[in-house]
Parts: C-alpha cells; sequence; structure tokens
C-alpha cells in the first residue's frame, strides 16, 4: 500500500475527493484496482470529467466502487467502437481517479462526474470477471523548472485565450482558472481537457508523456492548431455571413425600389421585358411546339433575377425565337414575261439555266391558279402537303456568272436574296449551331441568314459547296444533307434552337466548280445544272452588252470617252486572257478604262477607241501564243483535252527514250487511274508493234520515260489514255502527231475507245486554243449536240471506235495527207 497524501499532486487535488471528512484520513493506491475501460475519452489527472456508464460489468464496478469507497483505474481503449474491451484492448497508461457525483438514470444506466488524481500504468491485469482488475503502480511525471518552461506556460495561456474567445468550452470561471495556473501539469491537464478537437492517440501520447516540458511542448502544437482552424472557420463564416447579408440587402433595395416604382406608376424593367416578348410571341405566328418552348422559357424568365447568370441566356434564346421571320414572306412575281426580262437582261445566253427558272415559275403561278380546285378535291380531315421548295446546284468554270444568276433569279421571282459561302468550312456547328449549353452558343448560319433577311423564303445561294472541310468538328456537307432535302427540311431543327423550322419554301441554290469533292449523298439531293465555258463569240458579245458598260460606270466614264470595237475585244480574248469564263475579261477591260482614266486627268480629253492594233498600247505585249505546233514538231508528244476546275484545258503528253532495258518512267504528278492508263497504252502499243512498224527489239533494248506538264498541277482520270498511246506510238515510230487536232478518250487493253465526260468543255477548250480537229470517242457522238453552233461549224470532228483509227489520224509522216474518218459541223449530229 502506498500513502497517496505524501505525494505534492494528489495533496493539491484532495479538495474533489468523495469523502467529506478530515484530511488527515489517509487514501491508499490498492495493489489491485477495478479498471473501467473508456470509450473515446481519455482522463488526466487534476481534472474532473462527466462519463456514462451503461454496460452491466461497469455498472458493478461503479457500484462496488462507490459502496467501498475505492478509487477507479480509468484508461482508454484502443478501438473506440469495441463494445466490451478486454485486456489487449485498452492501453497501459491511465489514471487514477475517484467518483465524485453519481447520478443514475430510469433506463438503467449511470452518469458520473470522475475527478483524476494521478497517472498509474497497469502492470498486469489479473482478473476479468465480474470487470477488470489489475495490478497498478504510481507513474509521476517529472516537472522541470527552467525558462523554456515557462515561455511554453505562458503561450498556452495565451492561445487558450485566444481559444476561448473563438469558441468558449466552459464556464467563464473556468476559464479565468486556468489562466491563472501557475503548476505547469496542472495547466496542461488543465488545457488539454478543454480542447474537444483532439484526437484519441494525441490525447493518450500526451498522458503518456513523462517530462512536463515535452507536454507542454505537445500541448503547445494541439492548441495553436485548433486555434488555427478555428480562425479559418471564423472567417469562412465571416464571409458568408457577409455575401449573405449583401444579397439580402440587395433584395430588400429591389424590393423597395419595385416599390417606390409601383408608387411613381413606372413598371419594373423586368416586367417590361416579360410583356415585351409575351406580344412578340403573339405575334410572331410560331408553330405550335416552337410557341409551347418558347412560352416555357419565358415564364422561367419572369421567375428569374435579372441579375442571374441564366436570365441573359434565356433572353438571347427569346430574342432569336421571336425574331425569326415563322411566318413572314415575300410574294412571288409570277408573271412569265417580266422573269424572262430580268434573266435576259442580266445574262448572255445560259438558255438552260434560265428555261429551269420559267419552269419553276410557271408551276408555281398554275398551282395558285389551282388551289381551290385542290381543296374542294381533298378530302376535309386530310389535306396533301405539296414540296414548295427547289434545289439546284449550278456547275461551272470560275467566271461564267454562276453568283450573279442567282441574285438574278431573285430579282425575277421578286424575292430577297441570301449568298453563304461555304469554301473552307470545316465545323458542323456552322451549318446547325451550338447547343445553348455552350458559352456564347449561337443558331447556325442558316437561321441567322435568314433572321437578317426577314423572310422564310429567300433565294439562298450556297457558294462552293464542292469546297466544304472536315475534320475533328464534324462534317458540314452531312449537315446539310438535311437543309437541302425538300422532304425533310420542312422540320429543320437547329441546334440552338431546338424547334423545327420550315425551309421548304426556301429557294437553295448552290454553286460548284467540280461536282467530284461532292459528296454522293448531297450530290443525290440536288437538280445538277452545268455551265461551260463561252465561246469567243459569246465572250465578245458579253462583252459589248454587259462588261464594258459596267466598267464605264464603275471608272466614272461615259460611254462617249471609251468603246471597243469587236476586233480589239477578240484580240484581248485570244492574246491576253484564256479561260472558260470572262472574270479575266473584265479585269483586262477595267485596265484599259482606269488608263483612259488617267489621261483624262492628265488633261487629254479626245475620246478614246481601242482596235485591234492599238490594244498593246493598253495592255502590254501579248501573254499566250499558240503553243500545240511548237509542241507537236518532234515525234513522241500528243495534244489531249482535260476538265480543270478552272474548265477545259489542254495537257501535252510527251514521250522519250533511251538505251535501257524495259524500263518505263511516269512523272507529272499523276494520280493512281491516269499512271494505270499509261501502263495500259504501253501494253497495247508493244502489242501492236509489228503493224506499226516498230522493231521486235525495241523495247528489249529501250527504256521510256512519259511526262505530263505541268509537273506542279494534280492529275488524274482516265480519259487521256487515246493522249499517251497516241505520244508513245509517235515516238515508237518515229512519226509526229498533227499539231492541229486535240484528243480524249478512255482505252482498253484490246483497244477499244471508250467514252469520257466533260465533252463540252473540252471541244471549247480546244476551240479556245485554236485547233482544228477533236478526236472524241465514237460514243460521245450524242454529246456534240451542246456544242455551240459556230464552234461545231468551225471544227473536225473524228469519232473513234478503236485506238488505231486514232493512230491512223493523228500519226503522219512529212508530207502524208489527213486520213480517217472525219465528221463536220452538223454531220457529227
Amino acid at each position: 500500500m502506498w500513502n497517496l497524501l505524501s505525494h505534492p499532486i494528489i495533496a493539491k487535488g484532495l479538495g474533489s475527493v468523495p469523502d467529506e471528512e478530515s484530511d488527515s484520513e489517509v487514501l491508499q493506491l490498492p495493489d489491485h484496482l477495478p479498471i473501467l475501460p473508456l470509450r473515446g475519452l481519455v482522463v488526466y489527472p487534476m481534472t474532473a470529467v462527466p462519463i456514462r456508464v451503461g454496460q452491466q460489468r461497469s455498472v458493478r464496478l461503479i457500484d462496488d466502487a462507490v459502496v467501498g469507497k475505492r478509487l477507479i483505474g480509468l484508461v482508454a481503449s484502443r478501438n473506440p467502437e469495441l463494445e466490451t474491451p478486454g485486456p489487449d484492448d485498452v492501453y497501459r497508461v491511465g489514471t487514477v481517479a475517484a467518483v465524485h457525483r453519481l447520478f443514475k438514470s430510469p433506463d438503467g444506466t449511470i452518469t458520473l462526474i470522475m475527478q483524476g488524481l494521478m497517472r498509474i500504468r497497469v502492470e498486469e491485469f489479473t482478473s476479468e470477471s465480474p470487470y477488470l482488475t489489475a495490478r497498478v503502480s504510481m507513474a509521476p511525471e517529472t516537472i522541470e523548472e527552467s525558462p523554456e518552461v515557462e515561455a511554453l506556460q505562458r503561450n498556452i495561456v495565451d492561445n487558450f485565450r485566444r481559444l476561448n474567445e473563438l469558441a468558449p468550452t466552459g464556464p467563464e470561471e473556468m476559464g479565468t482558472l486556468i489562466v491563472n495556473l501557475e503548476d505547469p501539469l496542472q495547466l496542461a491537464y488543465a488545457v488539454a481537457n478543454q480542447i474537444r478537437g483532439i484526437e484519441l492517440p494525441d490525447a493518450q501520447r500526451l498522458l503518456e508523456l513523462d517530462k512536463v516540458q515535452a507536454k507542454l511542448r505537445m500541448l503547445l502544437g494541439l492548441l495553436t492548431k485548433e486555434v488555427e482552424v478555428l480562425e479559418l472557420g471564423r472567417k469562412i463564416q465571416t464571409e458568408a455571413q457577409s455575401e449573405m447579408e449583401k444579397t439580402q440587402r440587395e433584395y430588400f433595395l429591389r424590393e423597395q425600389l419595385k416599390a417606390i416604382q409601383r408608387e411613381l406608376g413606372e413598371a419594373d424593367q423586368q416586367q417590361i421585358e416579360v410583356q415585351e416578348f409575351r406580344e412578340k410571341i403573339e405575334a410572331a405566328g410560331m408553330p405550335e411546339e416552337a410557341e409551347k418552348e418558347a412560352r416555357r422559357e419565358l415564364d422561367r424568365l419572369s421567375k428569374l433575377p435579372t441579375a442571374a447568370a441564366e436570365y441573359s441566356v434565356i433572353r438571347t434564346y427569346l430574342d432569336w425565337l421571336t425574331s425569326l421571320p415563322w411566318n413572314v414572306q415575300t410574294e412571288d412575281d409570277l408573271d412569265i414575261s417580266h422573269a424572262r426580262d430580268v434573266l435576259d437582261e442580266d445574262h448572255y445566253d445560259l438558255d438552260e439555266l434560265k428555261e429551269r427558272i420559267l419552269e419553276y415559275l410557271a408551276v408555281r403561278k398554275l398551282r395558285a391558279e389551282r388551289a381551290d380546285e385542290r381543296k374542294q378535291a381533298e378530302p376535309t380531315d386530310y389535306i396533301r402537303r405539296e414540296r414548295e421548295g427547289v434545289i439546284l446546284c449550278f456547275v461551272g468554270p470560275p467566271g461564267t456568272g454562276k453568283t450573279s444568276l442567282g441574285q438574278s433569279i431573285a430579282r425575277a421571282l421578286g424575292r430577297k436574296f441570301i449568298r453563304q459561302s461555304l469554301g473552307g468550312m470545316r465545323d458542323e456547328a456552322e451549318i446547325r449551331g451550338h447547343r445553348r449549353t455552350y458559352i456564347g452558343a449561337l443558331p447556325g448560319r442558316i437561321v441567322q441568314a435568314l433572321r437578317r433577311v426577314e423572310s422564310n423564303n429567300p433565294v439562298f445561294m450556297l457558294d462552293e459547296v464542292d469546297k466544304l472541310g472536315t475534320d475533328f468538328r464534324g462534317d458540314p456537307a452531312a449537315a446539310l444533307l438535311e437543309v437541302l432535302d425538300p422532304e425533310q427540311n420542312r422540320e429543320f431543327r437547329d441546334h440552338y434552337l431546338d424547334v423545327p423550322f420550315d425551309l421548304s419554301q426556301v429557294m437553295f441554290i448552290t454553286t460548284a466548280n467540280l461536282l467530284d469533292p461532292v459528296p454522293t449523298p448531297l450530290r443525290d439531293r440536288m437538280e445538277i445544272l452545268r455551265l461551260s465555258g463561252y465561246t469567243e463569240r459569246e465572250k465578245v458579245r458579253i462583252a459589248q452588252g454587259y462588261l464594258i458598260p459596267r466598267q464605264l460606270r464603275e471608272n466614272g466614264l461615259r460611254s462617249s470617252e471609251l468603246s471597243f470595237t469587236d476586233g480589239a475585244v477578240g484580240k484581248i480574248i485570244s492574246d491576253y486572257t484564256r479561260e472558260a469564263g470572262v472574270r479575266n475579261l473584265e479585269r483586262e477591260i477595267g485596265r484599259v478604262s482606269r488608263k483612259v482614266v488617267t489621261r483624262i486627268a492628265e488633261g487629254k480629253t479626245e475620246p478614246a477607241r481601242v482596235t485591234v492594233r492599238n490594244v498593246p498600247e493598253f495592255l502590254g505585249k501579248r501573254r499566250f501564243f499558240p503553243e500545240t505546233a511548237l509542241r507537236t514538231k518532234l515525234p513522241g508528244v500528243a495534244t489531249g483535252l482535260s476538265v480543270t476546275i478552272a474548265g477545259g484545258d489542254l495537257i501535252f503528253c510527251e514521250a522519250t527514250r533511251m538505251p535501257g532495258n524495259k524500263g518505263f518512267t511516269v512523272t507529272g504528278q499523276l494520280g493512281e487511274v491516269m499512271k494505270e492508263s499509261a501502263q495500259a497504252a504501253l501494253s497495247y502499243v508493244r502489242s501492236k508493234a509489228r503493224e506499226l512498224g516498230i522493231p521486235d527489239d525495241t523495247f528489249e533494248t529501250t527504256d521510256i520515260h512519259l511526262h505530263v506538264p505541268a509537273g506542279a498541277v494534280p492529275k488524274d482520270g482516265p480519259s487521256a489514255g487515246v493522249t499517251i498511246a497516241a505520244a508513245l506510238a509517235s515516238l515508237l515510230t518515229g512519226r509526229r502527231v498533227r499539231d492541229d487536232v486535240g484528243m480524249t478518250g478512255e482505252i482498253t487493253l484490246r483497244g477499244q475507245v471508250l467514252p469520257v465526260g466533260g465533252v463540252k468543255e473540252k471541244v471549247l477548250a480546244a476551240h479556245r486554243a485554236g485547233l482544228k480537229t477533236v478526236i472524241l470517242p465514237k460514243q460521245n457522238d450524242q454529246d456534240l449536240e451542246d456544242i455551240p453552233d459556230e464552234v461545231r461549224d468551225s471544227l473536225d470532228f473524228v469519232l473513234a471506235e478503236r485506238v488505231d483509227d486514232v493512230f491512223d489520224f493523228a500519226l503522219v509522216s512529212d508530207g502524208q495527207e489527213r486520213r480517217g474518218p472525219v465528221a463536220k459541223g452538223a454531220g457529227s449530229r
């Protein structure tokens, strides 16, 4: 047995021992002490702690201790979730305590006020029934007296004051008592008992430290952390409260402002906007689904504060919905004579396109006249919806008037005109718009254009449809499938609007230089109308009737100050431009006009007349020369006809030979199809070597190189087959190809000449280049009907069924006369 009164700490704390008899009574630490495990709690010496006991063995322990006035050992359980911890489940360092107060509840639980007396160490557990009993020993702490201990005490007191200000954890007297404690050990335990945020392992480690200085240092760290957490919480709470107060203040101010406006008879701005949108929705004439969506969004808008981020999003959406021409359209001018006059006034020739537009107008006029009869014939419960729109595609080389024709069509119909360039477009959202969930979302260009034009039946030109791109953002050509389909575009859904808009009244016109890049599904939805190049006579008429008057107006000249003879215009066409259209021709006329304007500005006022003789004075030396004669002087060169993005053009297939061993080289940036045509041409020439008079050992000792200038321009297609075969035959036989002949056609290994496309463009190119004869496949005979009479009458046509026909006509020796079947002018039809 030990006398606890001899320990100075115990002597200080005896005032809280449950026995109120004389202090002289001796309290002894028994050899075997009942142990009460605590869940989630560490009791320190010299501190009073409330404990709630509910387990049967713990209640019995308390009853025995109170009856026998015995002390109790308090140790913490390692696992707070464990219901009945055993000897291995508790820490070995704890506190001996006495019961200060005891309260029993009706449910059988007991609430105790325990007074910690001194630190103990459990040496050995001696019993587990009816409750834990152990042999313990005292474990007094080592108290140092040093300046560091005093400094730690002061820091702990300062931090505790701050802690108590931020979150008072007990009565005000308790805080004052702790601040006035001088004993460092008692201060450490008292402050640790007041920190609510301390974790169980940290609290147990603080109890187990032997030196007071170490306890104070650890406690200071825990106390500093707790103060920082509380200060951060206070800061967050203050900011949140300030924001809330600001929001409340703004709300009250807005309510006061509304009240003032009501008193003054002034409506709220938000209410004004809501009312304006409501009136616009009523007047817009939207379909049922669009009107329902607009009213739903308007209801949301009326319930949102104007400062809300979504307010502006909904407002912009409603602005788009109400400003679209849902039920606004221009009335068509169905006067066929007027439309014909407008088209003829703006464009020369283009009879096929003009006739198609007049047919469209005639159908619209007849349907309008018979609308009443059709309604009477239909059942009252079902009215068939007729297709209204038309999708045209103008295909032709640059400068042939595709875009300006669209403007003329709009003027002839009395409709508004929109032009949208598709060249280089790569984002599918440009057509269908962005969804409203994206920041800065907008409708697609179709909807934007209709809003600008304020009509739901304009003439809508989609320029350069063959130059659409595609990348990770989608395929715009795929998005156009719905736009350019009369069966689907009645309910076109833009991603931004997400309601159907009727595009069936729109007259869509697309333009392209080539059809090959246009995807097949998109091409299938359009009616293809081709614009070929112009002949020289047509260009002269276009220049005199359209281009020259326009350039005179643009340069501020009078018709009496500058004039052109037909011969001068023809010389400009042949010597200074070489194109299918008339764009460069107009540029050259503009150059002449500006030089005349310069002369007038210098004081030379005499009228200028441009003739064949003085064209070089205005435009300098000629830029283009006939080159077929120069190119075909030597054997191995043949003149072919091709179709490019700029219209028809000439190509020259050049072949040469050198000593070698059956080598065959093809250059000129040719595509795979054209390379295969060259190989097929060589194989056919080799198979006909004996008939052509080529020595038997020629191919064994010869390498052949075929080149197609210009090497920087990609070339492909099978229509150069007869040209390549003629060049190879010319090289190997030593017979040159006629310099006034152009040819086109695909060949087979058996020598057949197959039909090709673009005959009109190729023939016009031959005519521009000054050729006299064109070799065509026999099966292209019917295409000669599309060629203008003046061109057909000025050329001879050789219609070849086999490659031998080409060789017989095109290959000549020096002084040899022409041979072979020739079709002249109208006789070819």
